[in-house]
């Protein structure tokens, strides 16, 4: 893959979309960037309007609407088209009205000659983007979806707050669906270089178990609070998008928990769902395969399992 024009297509102007291609621009994170959209007067404006806040950025990005055909030559496809979550509809209840959507994208895409990456948004995002590698038939390294980087990114967030440190130095991941079953491996949970369940057990921290587990319920039930305050999420993800396209143009090797095939991992197969894993130019270069205790790969099988039955259902 070529990296030095960095040509990102966008399928989908909705606001994940919307807020993915601003953060794009204000990280100027690619030279060029299409917009599709079945509302094409939409992705026009949309376009017109990124283009008129560049002379206030410090990106020289084209910025454009296009066509499927545009899609020839990008690095990456980023599919965010799809019907919304409504509130307390669950990330599973949106199967199969998405899966609709997705036989119109996908098809088009591969038939340009697109030889990139794809990047699926789209809820329930584990399940859509296994329906992509299936549709497309690429390489499942080729292929992945945000999956639980963005629960991540919340798990952090609180975690920094209870224990009053940069969430930055807090290394803990959600893995699983981004859904339901998501679930947050304690084991793997470092402070630094310190465990954080070994935090709770030293009689100088306040720290402990019980409010770790709330603070996973917070994570798994972050979006259903966000959904009935403001109707839907989108800055998040869009940042979390954003994170994900540097580390395939930029090359990074960095560890992000997308949504990838397990082949064997943890004991699965035949599931695409939330899991560490090493990204760069090439998509997911390797799956990190983390120590887990046996309830934790008890739950993470429940995840997968809960995963392929949901995908049963549009097959």
């Amino acid at each position: 893959m070529k990296i030095d024009k960095r040509k990102v297509v966008l399928v989908g102007t909705g606001m994940v979309g919307m807020s993915y291609a601003y953060s794009l621009l204000n990280q100027n994170v690619c030279d060029e960037l299409v917009l599709i959209d079945i509302d094409k007067k939409r992705a026009e404006g949309e376009a017109m309007d990124l283009n008129h806040g560049l002379a206030f950025s410090g990106s020289n990005m084209r910025i454009y609407s296009g066509s499927y055909n545009d899609c020839r030559d990008a690095d990456i496809v980023v599919i965010s088209a799809g019907v919304a979550q409504k509130p307390g509809e669950t990330r599973l209840d949106l199967l199969k009205r998405n899966a609709v959507v997705f036989r119109s994208i996908v098809e088009p895409v591969v038939s340009s000659g697109f030889n990139g990456i794809f990047l699926v948004a789209t809820n329930p995002v584990d399940i859509m983007t296994r329906m992509v590698y299936a549709l497309s038939g690429f390489n499942p390294r080729r292929v992945l979806g945000s999956g639980t980087a963005l629960d991540t990114a919340r798990l952090r967030y609180l975690l920094g707050d209870y224990l009053k440190v940069d969430p930055r130095n807090v290394h803990a991941y959600v893995m699983g669906e981004h859904g339901d079953s998501e679930f947050v491996p304690w084991s793997q949970a470092m402070l630094a270089t310190k465990p954080i369940l070994e935090l709770c057990g030293d009689s100088q921290n306040s720290c402990n178990t019980d409010d770790l587990e709330t603070i996973s319920e917070e994570v798994r039930s972050a979006a259903y609070k966000i959904i009935e305050a403001k109707k839907a999420t989108y800055y998040g993800i869009g940042m979390a998008l954003t994170r994900i396209t540097k580390a395939i143009l930029g090359d990074e090797n960095s560890v992000l928990t997308v949504s990838a095939l397990l082949c064997g991992e943890y004991g699965q197969t035949d599931v695409f769902t939330g899991v560490p894993c090493i990204i760069n130019q090439n998509g997911i270069q390797r799956i990190l395969k983390l120590s887990l205790s046996d309830d934790e790969l008890k739950k993470l099988d429940q995840s997968c399992s809960t995963l392929r039955d949901s995908f049963s259902q549009i097959l």
